[in-house]
């Protein structure tokens, strides 16, 4: 009598392509991305008296502050926008790329533990980061739009068509964090001072962002070099389509994608290859 032969449902390999990221394997893992987003909005928020009303406070107070500090004391120009709103549209977009970058940059070393114990697709770590981090946008950007449409009703903002363009703004955020925080994830299994120095140099790359200023008030040379910040292309655009001002074009916009892509691809590429022997180094 012939034995029924075992059919497997899950094969892991030890050698595959450095290019490839095993969306589909991802895929059935979809269930353990959902566990990881529900653990990262629980423990965020765990023995705290406000909870989420977190989310509301955190770009409202920012907002206040670089009201008074670069808005009154600066006098920073906003390109004639309701400066309230101007800030607080840069705030609303950098909370989200700068929370995904920090949290994407410590995948190996925050989670060597649970690496080291069970196997499944390492790249659902990255990416439960990016969408846990986008429902908190969400909630923010909640925000902006309720006092959007105050000054909206006021007819103190002219928004246009390329309002249509912000789901592609917010997935080239969240690609531009993954590809850049992959990077650094892999470079910390060796080097774990990178996870200080990031978490100033992102606080520093801010102010070379168009976030507490436009586009248009920067001279000469500086304004053609901030073409090439991934960041700026997608802050104007938005800016843009939502206020009605700033100093956007398409180029900027394409600039932006192809070098978000590259950065994708290095990421993937490095990402790939410290995943095999990083539980050494971690």
């Amino acid at each position: 009598m012939n034995e029924p032969q075992t059919k497997w449902t899950e094969i892991i390999e030890a050698r595959h392509s450095l290019l490839d990221l095993k969306l589909k394997e991802v895929w059935n893992y979809k269930d353990l991305v959902y566990m990881f987003v529900k653990r990262d909005f629980i423990s965020g928020f765990k023995q705290t008296i406000l909870g989420p009303i977190w989310f509301f406070i955190n770009p409202i107070l920012t907002t206040i502050t670089f009201l008074i500090v670069f808005g009154k004391i600066a006098g920073l120009p906003t390109d004639d926008a309701p400066p309230l709103l101007f800030y607080l549209s840069g705030v609303t977009l950098w909370n989200y790329f700068s929370s995904c970058l920090i949290g994407t940059s410590s995948t190996f070393v925050g989670n060597a533990g649970i690496f080291g114990k069970v196997y499944f697709p390492r790249l659902v770590t990255p990416i439960s980061i990016v969408i846990s981090n986008l429902m908190r946008f969400g909630v923010q950007f909640l925000l902006f739009l309720m006092v959007w449409a105050y000054y909206l009703f006021k007819g103190e903002i002219q928004p246009n068509i390329w309002i249509v363009a912000t789901p592609f703004l917010i997935i080239l955020m969240a690609l531009f964090a993954l590809g850049t925080g992959m990077i650094f994830s892999s470079l910390t299994t060796k080097y774990k001072d990178l996870s200080m120095l990031l978490v100033f140099g992102v606080n520093l790359y801010m102010y070379a962002t168009p976030v507490i200023y436009p586009v248009s008030s920067l001279p000469g040379i500086f304004k053609k070099l901030s073409f090439y910040n991934p960041l700026t292309g997608i802050f104007e655009c938005f800016k843009y389509a939502w206020l009605g001002v700033g100093d956007f074009s398409p180029l900027m916009l394409i600039i932006s994608s192809v070098i978000i892509l590259l950065l994708l691809i290095t990421g993937t590429l490095i990402f790939n290859k410290v995943e095999k022997t990083f539980m050494d180094t971690v």
